[in-house]
């Protein structure tokens, strides 16, 4: 698999032709409805293996490093049995290095929706899935958990060898959109409460089928972070062994201990207590904020650097956004919010009104600017192939457990050619 920048003049045959692949595979693994590219965009171009013609000091193994696979991979494909037969003019085939990131674990929020629509983002995501989490049993005053029709998610992962995991939040309110303090600190501050609803995720899980719970607790008075610790020590003692258990972590670059999302997520704890963490790094460009990259790599190695020096690398799971943001331009804080857009969308958008994608190397993110009909100013921030591989490199440069997405709803199918491509995906038995 290559990843190519579309120029001016570029059509899919052109690029076909010059990869030596059929368009139809290329408008495939890029979800393309058209013909129509736009300059800028990246292109997933699958392939199985490139030639290269050796030059002067080429030795096998500079060949291999170059192209990041083995010498042996390369002895094998060409039937090369001695390595000085690698000399200058010699055409010598390059196996594609799929795989060779080594093992990964994957996780994916969904939403409940309809039977059809469920069916229809979990068909293309369920193969490349470890865990699926339909998003969320809320807890309530009286520690019981809300209702979830996830039905029909679970049936589907379990057919497809994925194991679901119960998610439990802390959310309420009329929209339920909002993450109550005062509700969870009234939990975690009564061992009542806390026993009852360590009972209630125990019998949902096993009622439901589920493989584990994901406990995604916000916005904890920062005085309440102990009596947090104290209540996933309790849970994982009654969930081990049969069942797994891991926590949402907010982003943060050192140990910090005051402010609402942050202060009671102690990623030192959360890393001796539960089985792994889920890292939420995102949202450093997000509806309500000035126009940024949703994702932007420099931060996220900030977070990841610091959590790995109190968090086991093999017990973290890296958040990754299957979504981008579209800003009416000029922002105003607390003014117009901004549309919330899938990643396919967002270049068929730019396509729309001619617009030009550029790629922000420091945050390793693509976006562009347009004018819409009328005629105010727009910017885009999303993904694409470059920047989620990008984000598998640091995945794999760190050693962790693996990434988990926010959230399964709007195509994106480059995402999983560029994942499939670089690891093989953990299915657990």
């Amino acid at each position: 698999m290559r990843i190519y920048v579309v120029k001016p003049g570029d059509s899919v045959y052109t690029i076909a032709r010059r990869f030596r692949v059929t368009p139809q595979s290329i408008l495939d693994a890029n979800n393309l409805q058209n013909n129509r590219l736009v300059v800028g965009q990246a292109i997933v171009v699958p392939s199985t293996e490139i030639t290269y013609r050796v030059r002067q000091g080429d030795t096998l193994w500079s060949i291999a490093r170059r192209f990041r696979v083995t010498p042996k991979s390369i002895t094998d494909l060409n039937n090369i049995e001695n390595p000085s037969q690698i000399q200058p003019g010699l055409v010598i085939r390059i196996p594609e290095n799929a795989k060779s990131y080594g093992d990964i674990e994957v996780n994916a929020f969904i939403q409940p929706s309809t039977p059809e629509k469920e069916n229809t983002v979990l068909s293309g995501a369920l193969p490349y899935l470890t865990y699926v989490t339909p998003f969320s049993h809320h807890v309530t005053e009286t520690a019981g958990l809300t209702p979830l029709d996830d039905e029909n998610i679970i049936n589907q992962a379990q057919r497809a060898g994925v194991k679901p995991m119960l998610s439990v939040t802390n959310i309420t309110g009329t929209a339920g959109s909002n993450f109550n303090s005062e509700l969870i600190s009234n939990i975690l501050n009564s061992e009542s409460l806390s026993n009852t609803l360590i009972t209630n995720i125990l019998n949902l899980i096993r009622a439901k089928g589920y493989y584990g719970v994901v406990v995604d607790f916000e916005r904890i008075p920062p005085k309440d972070r102990e009596k947090y610790n104290d209540f996933l020590r309790k849970l994982v003692a009654a969930l081990h062994p049969n069942y797994t258990v891991a926590t949402a972590l907010a982003p943060k670059t050192y140990d910090i201990t005051e402010g609402s999302w942050h202060g009671a997520h102690d990623y030192r704890a959360h890393g001796q207590i539960v089985d792994f963490v889920i890292i939420m790094t995102y949202e450093w460009g997000w509806s309500g904020g000035p126009p940024l990259a949703v994702a932007p790599i420099d931060e996220v190695e900030k977070v990841i650097r610091y959590a790995v020096s109190v968090i086991p690398p093999s017990k973290i799971m890296m958040g990754i956004p299957l979504y981008g943001y579209d800003w009416t331009l000029p922002y105003v804080p607390k003014g117009e919010f901004a549309e919330s857009i899938g990643n396919d969308e967002a270049v068929q958008r730019a396509g729309r009104y001619g617009a030009i994608i550029k790629y922000d190397t420091k945050s390793q993110a693509p976006y562009y600017n347009y004018v819409d009909a009328n005629g105010r100013q727009h910017v885009v921030w999303f993904e694409d192939a470059r920047s989620v591989e990008e984000k598998y490199k640091l995945v794999s440069r760190y050693g962790l457990r693996g990434v988990s997405y926010w959230v399964l709803a709007q195509p994106f199918v480059q995402n999983f050619r560029v994942l499939n491509n670089m690891f093989n995906i953990t299915k657990l038995k």
